[in-house]
């Protein structure tokens, strides 16, 4: 069976994208989309997403075969896909995920698309991450590795924690340390590393469960965005910068219950087929 497949990108996350109707009523597998995301023996991505056309949604999977709730970066490649696919410059719709729907707005200008993404209400509750404490964690401090951190925990639909210490390069021992504790994330985490915070500025380097360190995330820009608010790093209302490898998400968090405005760019890359 030979598979069409759309290749995008949003700040260096790469995704395979694949239309439910030309899986013919297969559902894709964890193993098939390792094989896929294979950077030397297959196409290449950090994901895999499933896209309904004709009911917008998406299903992720990750590139080492594991199934999130959902994912920023890949949310803004499905809806620039869903608006090629129409023919359409700007397209405004809802597109479901395993952690409900999200309204996304594409203006697509050539060679600067741009989508925003209202991204799920986020959560402290330990019981959303999940994290194996009776209290939410708000620059709680948690040793790991040796190392004294100071760690907030959010979700986004899928798990996050968030330090705001400096730690340079041994972030990447923390990190791993982090995502083997599963005494306190049962599930897993995605690891977020704040630096460079200035104002309504900041750097992030994110640790991605089932994706390993990654150019960026969109869900993690979302969670350390809010991790600022909720510590009285930032304010809400503001447009918070946040800088990752692959370049800069604009996060806006609103009321305490209210969705978070996610802004950033998408781009597709080439289409193909392959051997399924």
């Amino acid at each position: 069976m030979l598979l069409p497949f759309y290749k995008y990108e949003g700040l260096g996350n790469d995704f395979l994208i694949v239309e439910k109707e030309a899986l013919g009523g297969v559902r894709l597998t964890s193993e098939q989309a390792l094989a896929l995301c294979d950077r030397h023996r297959g196409v290449g991505g950090d994901g895999v997403l499933t896209v309904d056309l004709d009911a917008p949604s998406m299903d992720v999977i990750n590139s080492d075969g594991s199934v999130p709730g959902m994912c920023g970066n890949g949310i803004r490649c499905v809806a620039l896909h869903l608006a090629r696919r129409a023919g359409e410059p700007t397209l405004d719709v809802a597109i479901d995920t395993l952690a409900g729907p999200h309204s996304c707005l594409v203006v697509n200008r050539p060679g600067a698309e741009s989508v925003a993404v209202q991204m799920a209400p986020p959560s402290l509750s330990p019981a959303d991450l999940p994290l194996s404490s009776d209290l939410p964690w708000l620059d709680r401090p948690h040793s790991v590795a040796g190392r004294a951190l100071r760690l907030t925990g959010v979700s986004m639909g899928n798990p996050h924690v968030v330090t705001f210490d400096e730690v340079g390069d041994a972030r990447f021992r923390l990190g791993a340390a982090l995502q083997e504790d599963r005494a306190q994330f049962p599930e897993g985490v995605n690891v977020g590393f704040v630096s460079e915070h200035e104002g309504s500025t900041m750097r992030l380097d994110v640790l991605e469960r089932g994706a390993g360190w990654t150019q960026a995330c969109g869900t993690g820009a979302c969670a350390a965005a809010v991790a600022a608010v909720e510590t009285g790093r930032a304010e809400r209302e503001e447009q918070l910068s946040i800088r990752l490898p692959g370049g800069p998400l604009m996060i806006t968090v609103g009321a305490p219950g209210d969705t978070v405005l996610m802004q950033g760019p998408a781009r597709f890359v080439f289409q193909g087929e392959v051997a399924l």
